[in-house]
């Protein structure tokens, strides 16, 4: 073959392997716009708690009639024993990534925590890997708990005390059980507290697993002696730990660990999210999630 020749078979060849390269980089047309909403909680497998989901749901959608509304449980072994009876469930990655088959350019994910603890900011940062992917979502924001701000707190005491029982008299405790983390946003429920307390010094707030414990409130309660108190859970669903830790007949649950303290108990088992009030507050943080994935009218 003549150097002639040769020249020109290289310089087509180059020529060729850079309009690949080109064409492999050309962007994506856009895309339609799809928007998606998906609701992430702890999850249950309690069938009696599940209605306060059901009612959350239903809230999100008549806020957000024509936007599809995805779930997600983040504890594995409550997915694990719903699909053992048929009920399958994803976690927050395996709906994304099912959003993301789906075609859906902007999603808003919401929150159904209580506080911003460890699991919550778990949450956020690997939502936020599904944004940063190549081919995924335009763009992907994520709605605040419950209390994420200073407002929530005042909010969500006023409306833990508009749902005190009616029987209550005035010389009743009200104990209200949270999960407790140990992550330093565990502070928030003796905040909580505070706030509750200034209007009603006989509700507490306390937690399973952290402070305020039970303990500290029975010694409270004790002092001030209190003979009935009302238990509550403050929880999105009244689950395991409401029907169990809180109500159980086991030795170690709130009403017995009060009644050998000479306190009777009388347990009232409903999720915050069963409260139209409450609800409202985690759809505010939705609005807001909604707001910022900046849609073009």
């Amino acid at each position: 073959m003549r150097r002639g020749s040769i020249a020109l078979t290289i310089a087509f060849f180059f020529s060729y392997v850079l309009f690949i390269g080109f064409a492999e980089a050309t962007p994506e047309r856009p895309r339609p716009v799809k928007t998606g909403i998906l609701l992430v909680a702890f999850g249950t497998s309690v069938p009696e708690a599940q209605k306060a989901y059901d009612h959350f749901e239903r809230m999100v959608r008549a806020a957000f009639p024509e936007t599809p509304v995805r779930w997600a449980y983040t504890s594995s072994m409550i997915r694990a024993k719903l699909a053992r009876q048929g009920k399958p469930l994803d976690s927050m990655e395996t709906a994304l990534a099912r959003m993301m088959d789906e075609r859906f350019t902007h999603v808003a994910v919401q929150s159904l925590h209580v506080i911003a603890g460890w699991e919550f900011h778990e949450m956020q940062r690997n939502a936020g890997a599904f944004g940063a992917m190549a081919g995924g979502f335009d763009r992907i924001t994520v709605g605040g708990p419950l209390l994420a701000s200073a407002e929530d707190f005042t909010k969500v005491a006023q409306a833990l005390l508009n749902h005190l029982p009616p029987g209550r008299k005035p010389k009743e405790a009200v104990v209200f059980m949270g999960h407790g983390t140990s992550h330093p946003s565990n502070a928030g429920y003796a905040a909580l507290m505070y706030h509750l307390q200034r209007r009603d010094p006989g509700v507490f707030m306390g937690t399973v697993e952290e402070s305020p414990t039970i303990e500290e409130i029975r010694d409270a309660l004790v002092l001030r002696k209190v003979s009935r108190a009302y238990l509550m859970p403050f929880m999105a669903v009244a689950g395991d730990h409401a029907r169990n830790d809180l109500a159980g007949d086991g030795e170690g649950s709130w009403k017995n660990v009060l009644a050998r303290a000479g306190i009777k108990c009388t347990p009232v088992l409903a999720g915050a999210a069963e409260y139209e009030d409450i609800g409202m507050i985690w759809v505010e943080h939705l609005k807001a999630a909604v707001a910022r994935l900046d849609l073009k009218p």
